[in-house]
Order: structure tokens, then C-alpha cells, then sequence
């Protein structure tokens, strides 16, 4: 047998496995490793699986794998986790993440860790919800009056008092979560095209609060995270 050390992360009850592949090397990401090692009774357990590897631009590229095997294209909260993992290892202030389609910049701030996540694309709108592409699909819900789908991150607005948002997350790959740093920003660019209005907005999730400020083309999502624990997982 081999094992595989880990790092578990959470932000806003949003958690992390991280696989770091600077440092050590991995197996083969097939589905069934991941849906192996994110199971909560008989794996480790977490919303996302994510794993780093290296970048010729930046300072660490991530891949990120929903619970049921599904590779996803943008995770906020996982990128403020992996930020401060990262922040913390080379004892600095700012860092470059690789994802697929964009390089965002992840740095620390009085709240916690600021990242740079990129621009947001406005699609389909209807009375009831608004399309929102930011690295991955999301579709923001303002009334609960047409089926949410089923191949698509889905925010469902709650309420809203002022720049006050509150909103329940359905996650593509993993179900119901308490917090979904790329839904956040979502909701933010969904609101601010609703209401012709750029602002910064609290975002309340589940399971905690963030800021999404910033504009459309370079979206801005600040709040806490934290290490939960490291180990190792072991490989049969």
C-alpha cells in the first residue's frame, strides 16, 4: 500500500480536499479515485477534490473534480483556499492560480482572502432566472416558477435587503451546499445586470457570508477560509 498526503480546507462550510502535485506525485485522477477519496463514509470526504499541478505562468495550476467525478471549470472558494495554501507555503502576500480557461490572483485582506476571479458572461434571461457564465455555468434564480436544471450550478435568491443577498446553492456534482464561492459571483453579476447597478454585495450563503465587489469583466470574491486538518489517504 502507498499513501497520498492531503490538505482539507473549508470556506463558509464549503470543503476542500487538496491534492498538492508540486510537491508529490499522484495517481491517475480516473472517476473512481475521486469519487473514492471525496466520499464522506468511506473516503475522506468533501464538496470538491482539488488538485494542483504546475504552471509555466503562474504560480500553481488547479483542477477541480465535483464529488461524483465530474471535472468543473471554477471554483471561488476553492481558489481563496488553495490561495492561502499557497500564500502560506512561499510566505507571501499574492499568488497566480491557473484554471482552464483563466489565471486569477488570490491575496490576503482584513477579511480573509481576496481573489481576482475573472470575468462574468451574462446569457439567457427569463422573468424568473438569469444564465451566468464565469468559467462554469450558473443560473440564478430569482423565483422559484420554472424547473431548476440539472447541468447547471443553480442560485436561488432568497431575499435581499439593500446590498444584503441571501441565497441556497445547488451545485452541479454535488447537490445542496452551504457555499459556493463561484455562485456568489454569479448572483452578484446576475443582480448587478438586473438592476443596472454596480456595487459590492454580502453575499449569505448557509453557511457563511462573503463579499463579491469588483465589476462584471474582473468579479471580486473576499471572505475567510481555513485549514481543518492535513493526513494522508492510503492508496490500496
Amino acid at each position: 500500500m502507498t499513501t497520498l498526503p492531503f490538505t482539507k480546507m473549508q470556506a463558509q462550510g464549503n470543503d476542500f480536499i487538496i491534492l498538492n502535485g508540486l510537491n508529490n506525485k499522484l495517481p491517475e485522477l480516473t472517476e473512481a479515485f475521486v469519487r473514492t477519496i471525496t466520499e464522506r463514509r468511506y473516503g475522506i470526504g468533501c464538496d470538491q477534490l482539488l488538485v494542483l499541478e504546475a504552471n509555466d505562468s503562474a504560480d500553481a495550476a488547479m483542477r477541480i473534480f465535483n464529488n461524483d467525478g465530474s471535472e468543473a471549470g471554477n471554483c471561488g472558494n476553492g481558489l481563496r483556499c488553495v490561495g492561502e495554501l499557497l500564500m502560506a507555503a512561499s510566505d507571501t502576500d499574492r499568488v497566480n492560480i491557473a484554471l482552464a480557461d483563466r489565471t486569477v490572483h488570490a491575496e490576503r485582506s482584513n477579511h480573509g482572502v481576496r481573489v481576482e476571479i475573472g470575468g462574468a458572461t451574462i446569457g439567457k434571461r427569463t422573468d424568473a432566472h438569469i444564465d451566468v457564465e464565469i468559467g462554469n455555468p450558473h443560473s440564478v434564480f430569482f423565483e422559484a416558477v420554472e424547473q431548476f436544471p440539472t447541468d447547471r450550478n443553480v442560485e436561488i435568491v432568497t431575499g435581499q435587503i439593500a446590498d444584503h443577498v441571501y441565497i441556497d446553492i445547488i451545485e452541479r456534482g454535488v447537490g445542496h451546499t452551504p457555499a459556493c464561492g463561484s455562485g456568489a459571483c454569479a448572483t452578484a453579476a446576475a443582480i448587478w445586470h438586473a438592476e443596472t447597478h454596480i456595487r459590492p454585495l454580502t453575499i449569505e450563503m448557509p453557511g457563511g457570508t462573503v463579499t463579491v465587489s469588483g465589476t462584471p469583466d474582473n468579479l471580486i470574491l473576499e471572505g475567510e477560509v481555513s485549514k481543518t486538518f492535513e493526513g494522508v489517504f492510503t492508496l490500496s
